[in-house]
């Protein structure tokens, strides 16, 4: 059991929830709101995700992240921004007879651009998902390459980010190692377990205690489940040893049919954590077990 573990918040991620969730953070205030009150209600790590302001759909634009990050770095909130870098990965096939004539919902770029948004602003953790996988929808694809990893990998670690591991099934996992083991990444590397999503791990108490078991010695870890999963595997990650994360992003309801705040789920996640007789890190005392880059030097 993890006796001190880490909270991260994904504030509101990228998918379709605007019209789900009445006060799902939007614009760049009210992104940057959010990640401070989850700080406040006991997160030491704000997962920050980028909307259009006007449509409410996710983005990759460079001056929405500068907003956001800006505003909480103004503010009195010590929290540790983890910038996504998941964005630039959507590839909509065509029809099975056109398979290359991509629809206008494609967003695929290269691994640099993909980091454009870190490169300017220097978060201290950014996420990484760890291969390319199916996603629910027709003809929908994520593309994360080999060689894209590794590339993006190697930059992380040129600029001092540490990466944030996302691994939806064990073969990515199997890839994040194999990054560890060409020195990819600085000791101690950071895994994050994502389960629940289609079409990747599934959200049981069987997958995530495999997933761990797969784990390299001396490594961070956290994991997170969608939707009704989220509170369960909070419980689930702290008694297998690892960290937690809630959030807007994985789901909108405090209890059936009672939609959430970003405060109220990490409040809820905290008390759990508290009742298996745990305490929460502090920002402060994240940035030590994480080892992560002094963010004012």
């Amino acid at each position: 059991m993890n006796q001190n573990p880490i909270i991260s918040c994904a504030v509101t991620g990228a998918g379709d929830t605007v019209s789900k969730h009445p006060d799902l953070p939007v614009t760049p205030e009210q992104i940057a709101t959010a990640s401070i009150e989850a700080a406040k209600a006991g997160a030491a790590i704000a997962h920050i995700h980028v909307r259009d302001p006007e449509t409410g759909a996710g983005s990759r634009r460079l001056d929405l992240y500068r907003e956001v990050v800006g505003r909480i770095r103004e503010s009195d909130t010590d929290v540790i921004i983890n910038l996504t870098t998941g964005m630039g990965g959507d590839l909509f096939l065509g029809p099975d007879d056109d398979v290359l004539n991509f629809s206008d919902a494609t967003d695929c770029v290269g691994q640099m651009e993909r980091l454009e948004h870190v490169e300017d602003l220097l978060p201290e953790i950014c996420s990484m998902d760890c291969g390319s996988f199916n996603y629910m929808g027709e003809n929908y694809v994520y593309v994360s390459t080999q060689t894209m990893l590794e590339m993006g990998a190697k930059r992380l670690q040129e600029i001092g980010v540490k990466p944030e591991l996302e691994v939806f099934d064990m073969g990515q996992l199997w890839f994040a190692k194999h990054l560890l083991d060409q020195g990819l990444l600085d000791a101690p590397p950071l895994f994050q377990l994502c389960l629940g999503i289609p079409w990747g791990a599934p959200a049981t108490p069987n997958t995530i205690l495999a997933m761990v078991n797969e784990l390299p010695a001396g490594c961070n870890w956290g994991g997170f489940a969608l939707g009704r999963m989220e509170m369960p595997m909070v419980a689930q990650s702290v008694l297998l040893g690892g960290n937690v994360r809630v959030g807007l992003e994985d789901n909108l309801y405090l209890e059936k049919g009672v939609l959430a705040s970003n405060a109220q789920l990490v409040e809820k996640a905290r008390r759990i954590v508290e009742d298996l007789g745990a305490t929460v890190q502090s920002p402060a005392e994240a940035r030590n077990t994480l080892q992560l880059r002094d963010p004012h030097a």
